[in-house]
């Protein structure tokens, strides 16, 4: 290990998670495992293969070059693109039987000049549907009808017709109610047009254990196969993160009250105090915003004061430490722990932005059942 600052991921709690969100669902329900932007920055071909041991049926990432990747890593299970893919780029899609993402006629349209005629493959496509989300996909009748003539075609399959929800983490479920009934209209048209649809799905992580209801025929889990949900709100199952960042104290240092640390002397101390100096920075997705956060030394909490620079940051010690003390940045250590939900309502913002900010320089470390699974990652791990 070239540097103490490093992910511990424990593959066992994906796997685990998964299989509790897989049973907790009907037989008939397919499971989607979404491990797009590297696995919410657990390892993307480690996530699927987690995410297979726990019986889910098949993939999701949001880009074409993350489907390639798992394909170039032996990963064989069905994957769906949800952001819809360059028409030029069709015959990777064909190639490795990629689901795609649609959203219009015009997209058909011009790929079709980009599609080999000698291809035996069928292009296999899910159609999004905005239902308030306000993202991607389609809002109106006319523009489905648009698009209808185009999935007919012979050499195209209708592997599925979805939406997603954007309230789904909140206690308030009035609009995700609308968005639903918003969905129902649309899959009427679906029907009317008498196309051969093989999937309706809506949920994402958060509805689909909140609302079972909602499972339809798949549902899709990104967040929750991470431990990331909205635990107050769901009492059917029990997730565990699976992902631990640490570090190791390089200085220690007595600073006199009226002394200044850190860039733009951003803390003066108000008393004498022991301060740690922490290998890990803004380079390294520990944003200058985490300033005023909290972290794990020796069992006690201790602030990060100071600015975080790109490097280092500076955290106040209960006491002189020795060099190497370990450092819990999330995770737990002793009897306290520092969670993914603490620091994303710091920042106002979710877990997951968290998980995929640290940055390809941090050493990630994987482990199974709590034994070590015999390899890590030293630098960039795509």
């Amino acid at each position: 290990m070239l540097r103490d600052t490093r992910v511990e991921i424990n593959l066992s709690h994906i796997r685990e998670n998964m299989m509790k969100i897989r049973h907790a669902l009907p037989e008939t329900v397919k499971l989607m495992a979404v491990v797009k932007a590297d696995g919410y920055g657990h390892g993307d071909v480690a996530s699927a293969q987690m995410a297979k041991q726990a019986g889910a049926d098949l993939l999701a990432v949001a880009y074409l070059n993350e489907a390639l990747r798992l394909r170039a890593n032996g990963i064989e299970m069905p994957i769906l693109i949800l952001t819809p893919i360059n028409p030029q780029e069709v015959m990777f899609a064909l190639e490795h039987q990629f689901m795609l993402t649609v959203t219009s006629a015009s997209w058909f349209e011009e790929m079709r000049a980009y599609k080999h005629c000698s291809t035996v493959n069928k292009l296999q496509v899910h159609v999004k549907m905005d239902t308030g989300l306000g993202r991607i996909g389609i809002q109106s009748k006319e523009e489905w009808d648009e698009l209808v003539p185009w999935l007919q075609a012979e050499d195209v399959i209708v592997d599925g017709f979805y939406t997603h929800f954007a309230t789904a983490g909140k206690a308030d479920t009035s609009f995700l109610r609308q968005q639903h009934a918003r969905f129902i209209e649309m899959m009427e048209w679906s029907k009317a047009s008498g196309l051969k649809v093989n999937s309706y799905h809506c949920a994402g992580s958060a509805a689909a254990l909140r609302f079972p209801e909602l499972g339809m025929d798949m549902v899709r889990i990104g967040a929750a196969m991470f431990g990331f949900y909205p635990e107050q709100l769901v009492d059917t199952v029990k997730l565990k993160p699976a992902l631990s960042l640490r570090s190791n104290i390089m200085q220690v240092k007595l600073l006199h009250k009226g002394e200044c640390i850190g860039y733009d002397n951003s803390y003066r101390a108000d008393e004498d105090q022991w301060i740690g100096t922490v290998p890990i920075g803004y380079a390294d997705g520990w944003s200058q915003s985490m300033r005023g956060t909290e972290m794990l030394v020796q069992g006690e909490r201790t602030p990060i004061v100071g600015k975080i620079c790109m490097d280092q940051l500076m955290v106040r010690l209960h006491g002189p430490c020795e060099l190497g003390t370990e450092v819990t940045l999330i995770g737990s250590q002793g009897d306290d722990q520092i969670t993914f939900a603490e620091l994303a309502a710091h920042l106002g913002s979710v877990s997951q932005e968290i998980s995929t900010s640290i940055s390809p320089r941090v050493t990630r470390i994987y482990k199974n059942e709590g034994r070590y699974d015999g390899y890590e990652t030293i630098t960039n791990h795509h």
